[in-house]
């Protein structure tokens, strides 16, 4: 009796222990049933994958649905009729598709569903991104005038999300001011850059550039070149410093403007150049052969374009060779100024050496005579007060 309670109660457990596990792996596999996905992000026109795994199938059929709900693949059968969705694999634990040239309208919520009891859906969400055009920049007059105030502006259109617009100056990056406008599903990106024109500002480059995820790292610019027009300045450069008679001398007309200045005109002290065989002009170079004394004075260089004129004065003065030779240095007499100076010093320094080494050893002595033979300190101290009187015999020389 005993025993058959004993086996009875050992069967018992075991037919527990065998429910139990069953139950775990069922709810296990439950659990692995589930579908998985991941969300997709896609530049637009470009092709997008969407994967949908279980981990564990009893074979279950699995579908994709776009986001109005229409199914596009149940297993390896097409639903519906578009040619840019295609099967790329299809198994009891993975259903994958792709979607081709795709766009805007394509971006959403998909749906994997597991066609257990009840039905498992998983959502997989499309991001389509909207490439940006490349951008145009406007209000650029064709030239411009020294002076004038310009507003330069760059638009680019299509981008989702919105586009970033940044402005250079050549290479340095400069602040625009930036307005984003909705329109559809896409953003129009415009930045503004408001400029006060002046002459270095002369074919300068203006880059426009618009920054996007879907450019990755190219991002697309437009670049315009500035033409700023200006009145002329000049400034004469002599081949010479000093001038002397019979040189060969060349003035320089260094002017600038926009547009260049055309010919220049050279003048001496306000007339026309008075020895033409001379004083040769060749584009903006003045050229004074075998100089002289009449050819003293002041040389005046002028220059003009449509925004107005400008000139430059040089003085004139021709030396003789001769007396810069004679107004030359002495150096002999420099040479013995020096020995001069350097003699009186060195007799300054022996002088007081000698006077600083007979002086240095004199002091006053505290001794008294007597003061040895005082019978006591105090009496020492009296005898040496006294002899304060003698104390010009007490100096000591040292030499």
């Amino acid at each position: 009796m005993i025993l058959k309670q004993y086996l009875f109660f050992a069967l018992y457990c075991f037919c527990g222990i065998v429910l139990k596990g069953t139950a775990t792996k069922k709810a296990r596999g439950a659990q692995s049933q589930f579908p998985i996905t991941h969300n997709v992000t896609v530049t637009q026109g470009g092709t997008a994958n969407m994967t949908c795994r279980v981990e564990h199938n009893d074979n279950t059929s699995l579908q994709w649905s776009n986001p109005a709900q229409q199914t596009l693949f149940f297993g390896d059968k097409k639903a519906l009729r578009d040619n840019r969705i295609e099967l790329v694999r299809a198994s009891w634990q993975e259903l994958t598709i792709s979607i081709s040239e795709v766009s805007l309208s394509d971006e959403g919520q998909y749906t994997c569903s597991l066609f257990t009891m009840p039905v498992k859906t998983t959502k997989a969400y499309l991001t389509v991104l909207g490439v940006p055009e490349k951008p145009e920049i406007d209000g650029l007059p064709k030239p411009a005038v020294e002076g004038d105030e310009i507003t330069l502006t760059c638009v680019s259109y299509g981008s989702r999300p919105a586009a970033d617009i940044r402005w250079f100056r050549n290479e340095k990056e400069v602040k625009g001011a930036k307005e984003v406008n909705a329109s559809g599903k896409t953003f129009t990106v415009k930045s503004s850059l408001q400029l006060q024109v002046d002459r270095n500002d002369d074919g300068v480059a203006y880059t426009c550039q618009v920054d996007h995820v879907s450019l990755a790292s190219s991002p697309r610019q437009a670049i315009e070149v500035l033409e700023v027009h200006y009145a002329p300045r000049v400034e004469i450069t002599p081949s010479l410093t000093f001038p002397q008679e019979g040189d060969y001398l060349k003035l320089d007309c260094v002017s600038k403007g926009n547009p260049l200045p055309e010919p220049v005109r050279w003048t001496k002290d306000g007339a026309e150049l008075p020895y033409p065989d001379r004083m040769i002009v060749e584009g903006r170079e003045l050229t004074i052969t075998a100089l002289n004394k009449t050819d003293n004075g002041t040389y005046r260089c002028e220059a003009h374009n449509l925004l107005g004129g400008s000139s430059a004065d040089y003085v004139l003065y021709v030396y003789d060779p001769n007396a810069l030779e004679q107004s030359g240095p002495d150096h002999a007499l420099i040479g013995g100024v020096v020995a001069v100076v350097v003699f009186i010093t060195l007799c300054l320094i022996i002088v007081l050496g000698r006077y600083l080494a007979r002086h240095k050893g004199t002091y006053l002595t505290n001794e008294a005579k007597g003061a040895d033979d005082a019978p006591d300190a105090d009496t020492a101290i009296i005898n040496a007060e006294g002899n304060h009187a003698h104390a010009e015999e007490k100096k000591e020389y040292f030499i």
